[in-house]
């Protein structure tokens, strides 16, 4: 029998990735969109429509699998939003809107799908979260906080239902070649703003590192692929560059002021 799989913000990106690679490798694949229309090249997937921030929504779609299928072996919280700018200069209302799509709204679909997965006594909850949940990043930090707080949520839900066969896992990535960029909440500062300058660079050298140095979505669909073919999946997984990766580690072992120092030489602030 094929393992049934919903995947949040599964037309671009990660999401699409991972929907195509587990649809090939026979999962039956139900992935959400803000408006499923647009895709046609999607064939053995169920497209529906679904905004992550419309909290009464996510009992419906999760009925409408469960309706289908019986089931829901995976669930992928993938959706999410990019967001950078200084704080002192954002509005409350963007941070809200960043931590609804990034937190929130994974929250609420959790909630939706765990009775059925408990009833059952399996279940495997995926988390795409980021390295800058680990790594904070200057203009990055409510998109960063929004991420490490996914990355606490999942390692608690993993301890809280362990007992009901139900695992969570963290994927952590890197810089990837997907449309998070283009498609963050966009921030425009004003030319007079103290922060220009430095904003100005941090947004030139975060562009140069998508264009140039980002790596195929592909790497995290085939994470995901052997998690789930896993029998007993660690809880944090990140996946990328090398130096992306090493710098987790090298932050441990930093005194903090350095470690901040290299970041900020790195974004030349």
């Amino acid at each position: 029998m094929k393992k049934v799989v919903l995947i949040s913000g599964a037309s671009t990106g990660f999401g699409r990735s991972i929907a195509k690679l587990l649809s090939s490798n026979d999962f039956k694949v139900y992935g959400t969109s803000r408006n499923p229309k647009k895709y046609s090249d999607f064939e053995g997937i169920e497209l529906l429509k679904y905004d992550l921030t419309s909290f009464n929504e996510s009992k419906k779609i999760v009925e409408k699998v469960l309706a289908i299928e019986g089931k829901i072996d995976v669930l992928i919280n993938n959706a999410g939003s990019g967001f950078a700018g200084p704080i002192e200069e954002m509005s409350i209302n963007d941070a809200k809107q960043l931590f609804d799509t990034n937190f929130f709204g994974h929250i609420d679909l959790i909630q939706s799908v765990l009775p059925s997965m408990r009833k059952n006594k399996n279940g495997l909850i995926l988390n795409i979260t980021s390295i800058a949940g680990y790594n904070n990043i200057p203009f990055g930090s409510v998109y960063s906080a929004s991420k490490c707080s996914m990355e606490c949520l999942g390692a608690s839900l993993n301890m809280e239902l362990k007992d009901f066969g139900i695992r969570v896992v963290n994927i952590a990535p890197g810089d990837y070649r997907t449309e998070i960029f283009d498609k963050r909440i966009k921030f425009e500062l004003n030319t007079i703003s103290p922060y220009y300058d430095k904003y100005k660079k941090f947004i030139e050298i975060s562009k140069y590192n998508m264009d140039n140095q980002s790596r195929d979505p592909i790497e995290v669909a085939k994470l995901t692929l052997k998690i789930i073919k896993s029998k007993n999946p660690g809880i944090h997984y990140k996946v990328g560059h090398f130096l992306q990766k090493f710098s987790i580690s090298l932050k441990k072992i930093l005194p903090e002021k350095l470690y901040q120092k290299l970041i900020m030489d790195h974004y030349k602030i």
